[in-house]
C-alpha cells in the first residue's frame, strides 16, 4: 500500500482518466490510498490533537466525501475523521474487478481499514455508506467501536414511489437511455433535481452549497465511468435487497455487536420513515435520532442535530466499559 497526501489537486492514482480537481473545503486535505487494483480517495481534516478516536465517514449512492464536510469540522475535536470516495465515485477511480455491490464496495472500505491500521473506528455510514457500514460491522467487528447510520439502504419491501426511478437505475440499459433522454440538462439542473429528491426542504441549500455542487457536477460529468458506477452500484443495492440467509442486511443488522445511532428523516423521499421502528428492532443495541423535517442527507441537512447525536453515542461507548474511544 501507499498513501500520498494532496493539498489541493490530487494527482492521477490510475491509467484512468480523470477530470479537473475535486473541491477541497477550508481546512481539508486529500490523500490517495493505492491498494492491489484499488485506488481510494480519501478526505481527512488534519488538526495536530492527540487522543481523538478514528472514524470513516462513507457517503451514498452518487455521493462522495464532500458529503460529510460539513459534520466532519464539529466533530475534529472527538473524532480523527477520514471519508472515503468509494470505488468510482469522487476521486477514487473505478476497482479493477468492476464490482460495485454492497459486498465489493465493504472489502474496499475493509481493505482501506486493514492498510492504514485505524481500526477499530467510529464507522459513519449514509444510504448505500449505511449499507456498506451494515456489512462492515456484521462481518468485521474487530473494526468497528459504534455504528452510525443516517437513512440507511436497509432492505424495503415496499419501496416509496419516489424512490423508484433510483431502482430502475439498476436495470441494464436504463442508465444509458437516461443519460441520452437528460442530454441536454445543464449540471444546475441536475444538482437541483437531485436535492429536491434528497433534501427535506431544499430551499435551506446555501448558495455557496448550490454552487460547489453544480462544480462538482460538472466534474462528474467528464468521468468516462460516471453513470456505468452509478448503475452498477443501484444494481448492487437492489441485489443486496434479495439476498436471503446469512447475506440478508437485516440479518446482519442482527449480528452488529456495537452500539449503533439510527438517523432518520421525516421527509425522506428514498428511504422510508417508517423503517426507523423495525431498524431499532433489529440492532441489538440502538439509539434512535428522528428529525421530522430532515430529507435523505440529515448529515447535509441538520449536522448540528446529528453531530451533538454522534457525540453522546461516542460518550456511551466510553462510560460502559468498552473503550473510551482512544486508540487501542
Amino acid at each position: 500500500m501507499s498513501s500520498t497526501e494532496l493539498p489541493a489537486s490530487p494527482a492521477a492514482a490510475s491509467a484512468v482518466p480523470r477530470a479537473h480537481a475535486v473541491r477541497v473545503a477550508e481546512g481539508e486535505r486529500l490523500r490517495s490510498v493505492e491498494l492491489p487494483g484499488l485506488t481510494l480517495n480519501v478526505r481527512f481534516r488534519p488538526s495536530g490533537e492527540a487522543g481523538r478516536a478514528p472514524a470513516l465517514y462513507v457517503h451514498g449512492l452518487g455521493g462522495s466525501s464532500q458529503n460529510w464536510s460539513a459534520l466532519m469540522p464539529l466533530l475534529q475535536d472527538v473524532l480523527e475523521g477520514e471519508a472515503v470516495d468509494l470505488p468510482g465515485f469522487g476521486d477514487s477511480p473505478p476497482p479493477d474487478d468492476g464490482n460495485y455491490s454492497v459486498t465489493g464496495h465493504a472489502r474496499a472500505v475493509i481493505r482501506l481499514l486493514d492498510a492504514g491500521d485505524r481500526g477499530p473506528v467510529h464507522l459513519i455510514g449514509n444510504s448505500l455508506g449505511g449499507a456498506v457500514a451494515t456489512r462492515i460491522a456484521a462481518v468485521r467487528p474487530d473494526l468497528v467501536r459504534t455504528l452510525t447510520l443516517v437513512a440507511p439502504a436497509l432492505p424495503e419491501l415496499r419501496a416509496q414511489r419516489s424512490a423508484w426511478p433510483t431502482g430502475l437505475l439498476a436495470v441494464p440499459g436504463v442508465a444509458g437511455a437516461f443519460a441520452r433522454l437528460t442530454r441536454d440538462w445543464t449540471p444546475e439542473q441536475r444538482v437541483r433535481s437531485a436535492m429536491s429528491l434528497c433534501y427535506g426542504d431544499p430551499g435551506r441549500v446555501t448558495d455557496e452549497a448550490l454552487r460547489a455542487a453544480v462544480e462538482e457536477m460538472e466534474r462528474r460529468l467528464r468521468l468516462p465511468y460516471f453513470w456505468d458506477a452509478m448503475a452498477r452500484s443501484a444494481r448492487g443495492i437492489v441485489d443486496a435487497y434479495t439476498l436471503g440467509g446469512q447475506h440478508n442486511l437485516w440479518r446482519q443488522a442482527e449480528r452488529v455487536l456495537a452500539p449503533t445511532l439510527l438517523v432518520y428523516g421525516g421527509r425522506d423521499r428514498l428511504v422510508s420513515y417508517r423503517m426507523a421502528r423495525k431498524a431499532a428492532l433489529a440492532f441489538r443495541d440502538a439509539r434512535l435520532l428522528t428529525l421530522p423535517d430532515a430529507g435523505h442527507v440529515a448529515m447535509m441537512e441538520y449536522p448540528e442535530a446529528v453531530a451533538r447525536a454522534v457525540r453522546e453515542l461516542v460518550a456511551h461507548r466510553g462510560r460502559d466499559g468498552r473503550g473510551d474511544g482512544a486508540r487501542s
